[in-house]
């Protein structure tokens, strides 16, 4: 949320910004596919992995394009402001997956 509203600062704080945003946004991929490949049944492990990467892509993709049309409707300070829907939902899917049963299976038994 915070990175729109650099825009027109000074670049050093903006790419900083961008670099730990860019750091941290990756991190939480393998998450979710050790959450996958620890989840899905055995014969089922590749292509739920390959359907996981092939939405978070698809996914990339789409908010790509959307950037420069939010941006005409409401300007760089909040064009990136949709972004944090990406993270809101996966919060809620970890959290959603740690009240299920399953979590018990995650970390052989540790989750």
């Amino acid at each position: 949320l915070t990175i729109g509203f650099l825009f027109g600062t000074n670049p050093i704080f903006t790419v900083s910004l961008a670099l730990i945003w860019g750091f941290a946004i990756v991190a939480d991929s393998a998450q979710f596919s050790a959450a996958i490949s620890e989840l899905a049944e055995r014969e089922y492990i590749g292509t739920a992995l390959t359907l996981q990467t092939s939405l978070g892509f698809l996914l990339t993709l789409i908010t790509i394009r959307l950037v420069p049309p939010i941006q005409a409707l409401v300007g760089w300070k909040w064009a990136f402001a949709f972004l944090a829907l990406g993270p809101a939902v996966g919060i809620w899917a970890m959290e959603t997956l740690r009240r299920s049963g399953a979590a018990t299976r995650l970390a052989s038994g540790k989750g």
